[in-house]
């Protein structure tokens, strides 16, 4: 049951993505691009995500745990490192010249375009690769997913 409500709010999510324009990198590209022929369009769709956000979390970590079963998982740490700011500036920028981030370009991949294709698969590796060179200096092991 778990994996088909996963599945259902993935399709919503993804659909969301391809409404809003977010999947389209000139659409993100228009929006950054504020000295030039800007577009703020995507400005309601981030404004309306926070809002939706911050009320059901509100809300929701009231509840003792996931309606599904388990618990949840709110970060406990408050202080900004490095490897989060970097992280952050490397997100950002890669955002700002692809015009993609994770989500929206998972969400393109239903449009079969093989350059989406090898964004996503180069996302993939990056973050495989990543996760081998942060865990390998550090001694805590990597979190283990819900899927096991």
């Amino acid at each position: 049951m778990a994996q088909l409500v996963a599945l259902i709010s993935g399709i919503i999510f993804g659909l969301g993505l391809a409404v809003s324009g977010m999947v389209n990198p000139a659409k993100v590209i228009g929006f950054l691009d504020v000295t030039g022929d800007w577009d703020p369009s995507l400005a309601f769709v981030m404004g309306g995500a926070v809002v939706t956000t911050a009320l059901t979390f509100r809300f929701v970590l009231k509840w003792p745990g996931p309606l599904l079963g388990g618990a949840f998982q709110v970060p406990s740490r408050q202080d900004l490192d490095m490897r989060l700011l970097g992280g952050a500036v490397i997100f950002g920028a890669g955002w700002g010249i692809s015009g993609l981030c994770p989500g929206p370009a998972f969400a393109s991949l239903a449009y079969l375009d093989p350059k989406m294709a090898l964004f996503v698969l180069a996302l993939i590796a990056g973050s495989y690769l990543a996760r081998l060179n942060i865990f390998s200096r550090s001694s805590t092991p990597p979190p283990v997913t819900a899927d096991g």
